[in-house]
């Protein structure tokens, strides 16, 4: 069961290492765009250029959905970036449901443990298989590993290495279980941490903060959905900034140019920018945005 192409590398390696796979479960298909074409899931294209079953139930709590995996008596469920599922879903396998999730449990349990490592500064961050229970992301821990998050690394491509790491901790899982060979440990609550979903005030850019806070924000939401902030009553998202040693020299927020480069104060170091996107515009490097600036100009982002 899943949705996005995190969850594509560990469909792969399980069919690939010849797991039989009675049936895919992704979400129903959405029109999408401006002609409202029919969009599936990463999910379901993998399946259907595998010629997979796949299952696209619009509520899980459905009898009948229900009803068709209980027929299939599988002996495993795996999730992996998929929605809440019921009780009625979560004790049907003969062994057990299994989740796959981007954090070191229980630190981070949520919808979004990518970004929020990332936004709070952590150097670490990981994977976690383990048994789903109805709390969410509460169940006992299967296999657990350690993934450093590198000095400048952004959401994107953390996610990226995650869903390829991912893949093979979950058929390390999967083969314990076939031969009823693993240890499970129980999270320790005192150690959860929440990482919820993001909402579109939580991109905001606010300039009294710290330049790492800042920066950190920016790189946890890069490229989707983005940080941003106003600038002359336009949306600037920015996506990639530098830190820099350079004690601020101005209010907050206001824009400098030094040697080619483009700062922002913030109140302690500048801030440099290297990508952004204008509202209405295409995504630019600093220098793009720089030779449209009229010169001297005085621009603040707010």
């Amino acid at each position: 069961m899943g949705t996005p192409d995190f969850a594509v590398p560990s469909l792969k390696i399980l069919h690939d290492n010849k797991f039989d796979i009675t049936s895919v479960v992704t979400v129903p298909d959405k029109p999408m765009g401006r002609g409202l074409r029919v969009h599936y899931s990463k999910v379901k294209e993998y399946a259907l250029s595998n010629n997979l079953n796949i299952l696209q139930p619009e509520n899980l709590k459905d009898s009948e959905f229900i009803n068709k995996i209980k027929n299939q008596y599988p002996d495993l469920i795996v999730v992996v970036a998929f929605r809440i599922l019921p009780n009625e879903i979560i004790n049907i396998p003969k062994s057990a449901t299994i989740n796959l999730h981007a954090s070191l449990l229980p630190k981070y349990r949520g919808a979004a443990p990518i970004n929020w490592a990332i936004i709070n500064g952590e150097k670490e961050t990981g994977l976690t298989t383990f048994f789903i229970k109805e709390k969410i992301d509460t169940g006992n821990i299967i296999l657990q590993k350690q993934i450093p998050i590198m000095e400048d690394e952004d959401y994107g491509s953390l996610y990226s290495r995650l869903s390829l790491e991912g893949a093979d901790l979950l058929l390390e899982t999967v083969i314990q279980i076939s031969k009823k060979e693993f240890n499970l440990t129980e999270q320790t609550e005192s150690l959860a941490s929440p990482a919820p979903k993001i909402f579109k005030e939580d991109c905001r850019i606010k300039w009294d903060n710290e330049s790492f806070k800042i920066h950190n924000l920016i790189r946890g939401l890069s490229p989707i959905p983005g940080a941003f902030c106003f600038c002359e009553n336009k949306i600037l998202k920015i996506f990639k900034t530098k830190l820099s040693d350079i004690k601020s020299e101005s209010d907050s927020g206001k824009l400098i140019i030094k040697e080619k480069k483009l700062f922002t104060n913030t109140p302690d170091y500048l801030l440099e920018i290297l990508e952004l996107q204008l509202e209405g515009k295409k995504k630019m490097k600093s220098f793009e945005f720089i030779n449209s600036i009229p010169k001297n100009k005085e621009i603040i982002l707010y």
